[in-house]
């Protein structure tokens, strides 16, 4: 993701638009993403801290905890189906790269979710629809991003929009993908793992072209 946001998606975006307009659409885009992230934290913390204590053994409590990552996951969801969408219609191997970094990022969300609601509840099916519903938002953005933006999208629109979806990806990689994978491996094996994903990348796009 990181590879593709700064050499395809913003290098293309320059060649097309210009230095200055891409890079105020791909830090515009890094900044979205961080206002919705932080919303999305703030309503979460105060949710379950309206109370004086906060014990994950309280079913209500876990209910809760695993209700409210489902909705901001879902609204987080959202741009990223329409970063997805934007990809696509530059090229469909962008799409499909795009597609496919997104689709790991989106596991432990699906676990995030679940678990809190398996542990309150008992119930598999209910944990897996939660998190499955949560996921949904994700077309959706594409299916509206498709509908309604589609007819006003000009190929200079289409690339500030994709130098903005850079910048989603960018804050998506350093705010959480490598922060999680850092805590819960190792730390020189997490950026071995960045580089060889990168060379990967770099190799498929160089056959490709």
């Amino acid at each position: 993701m990181i590879y593709i946001s700064f050499v395809e998606l913003l290098a293309e975006s320059v060649g097309t638009v210009g230095f200055f307009q891409a890079n105020v659409a791909f830090f515009l885009g890094i900044f979205g993403m961080f206002l919705l992230d932080r919303m999305i934290e703030h309503i979460h913390m105060d949710t379950l801290h309206d109370g004086n204590t906060f014990s994950i053994s309280e079913n209500h409590n876990l209910r809760k905890t695993g209700l409210l990552t489902a909705l901001g996951i879902a609204m987080h969801n959202f741009p990223e189906g329409m970063a997805v969408l934007f990809s696509s219609l530059s090229s469909t191997y962008l799409g499909f790269s795009v597609a496919i970094a997104i689709a790991i990022h989106n596991i432990p969300e699906g676990v995030a979710v679940s678990i809190p609601i398996y542990y309150a509840s008992g119930s598999r099916k209910k944990a897996f629809a939660y998190s499955f519903f949560s996921g949904l938002t994700e077309p959706l953005g594409a299916g509206i991003g498709y509908f309604l933006l589609f007819r006003f999208l000009t190929p200079e629109s289409l690339f500030l929009m994709l130098a903005a979806v850079g910048g989603v990806m960018v804050f998506i990689c350093f705010d959480e993908l490598l922060p999680i994978a850092i805590k819960y491996g190792n730390e020189h094996l997490t950026f071995l793992g960045v580089f060889s994903g990168m060379l990967v990348v770099a190799l498929s796009l160089y056959f490709m072209y």
